[in-house]
């Protein structure tokens, strides 16, 4: 199977070329830039072997598209791109979309719980095979519980760094912003930087640890937690009681629903 998974997220877009089933390339994109985009997937597309009957005037591409999508404009874009540079369509998961989402969700409201947090699950799930805490540190910070029968019971949400930051610069007269958050090279801040940037690493991962253990609590046992997200690497070394640390989870997450979806219709 040769898919172009597609996780676009609030900030970037991040782009897998799967070629029989296996990861080829991967790339991550600033939503906003549509020509990198478009660049991108013309050069993906193009790595994907022709179907093999067929005329060779009639060649066709044996690969699909498919999308996992929180920003809809850029949807939209993503299908604008593939439409008229590739002649293709694309496949988006969702509740009633292309793709329903691969697990079963007990909470609410399915059709307002981000496609993200359910495919990062789903992916984590896939492997662990049981009970797993599922944490994602980007724009925003999901962490989400998935029960040893595979069913999405609900999470969290918490702003991520950046909004963090922003917030705090924007609600205060004197507190300034900060760039980018590092690992505190002590627990005590020295100067107002340093306080900032350690009050929101350490509180991102004293929300994960906290939520964890209330989730811990509320099945009965501890399951295992996997990280993911852009601001993974940083919030990786204090992260000591996590037991698997993920890049692009979202994404692969894409190409097992869609795997899970054509094994069910054959």
């Amino acid at each position: 199977m040769n898919i172009i998974a597609i996780d676009i997220g609030n900030t970037n877009i991040t782009a897998g070329l799967f070629i029989d089933n296996t990861e080829t390339i991967m790339e991550k994109i600033g939503g906003g830039n549509s020509e990198e985009l478009t660049a991108c997937l013309k050069s993906f597309w193009q790595k994907i072997p022709f179907v093999k009957a067929g005329k060779e005037k009639d060649k066709k591409r044996d690969g699909v598209i498919v999308v996992g999508s929180v920003k809809p404009d850029w949807t939209e874009k993503v299908r604008e791109i593939a439409k008229k540079e590739l002649d293709e369509k694309i496949l988006e998961i969702g509740v009633g979309k292309d793709v329903p989402l691969p697990m079963k969700l007990n909470v609410d409201e399915p059709g307002q719980v981000g496609v993200d947090r359910v495919l990062c699950a789903f992916a984590a799930y896939s492997v662990v095979e049981d009970a797993v805490i599922v944490a994602d540190f980007g724009t925003a910070v999901t962490i989400d519980l998935v029960s040893a029968e595979g069913v999405f019971l609900g999470g969290t949400i918490l702003p991520g760094f950046d909004i963090s930051a922003d917030a705090l610069h924007r609600q205060t007269a004197a507190l300034p912003k900060i760039d980018k958050v590092e690992i505190p090279k002590k627990p005590l801040g020295r100067n107002t930087i340093e306080a900032i940037n350690n009050g929101l690493y350490y509180s991102a991962i004293g929300a994960l640890e906290t939520i964890g253990r209330l989730y811990s609590e509320e099945i009965g046992r501890w399951p295992q937690t996997v990280v993911t997200g852009g601001n993974m690497e940083i919030v990786k070394s204090g992260c000591e009681f996590a037991d698997s640390f993920v890049t692009d989870l979202g994404v692969k997450g894409i190409v097992l629903a869609y795997e899970k979806f054509i094994g069910e219709k054959d």
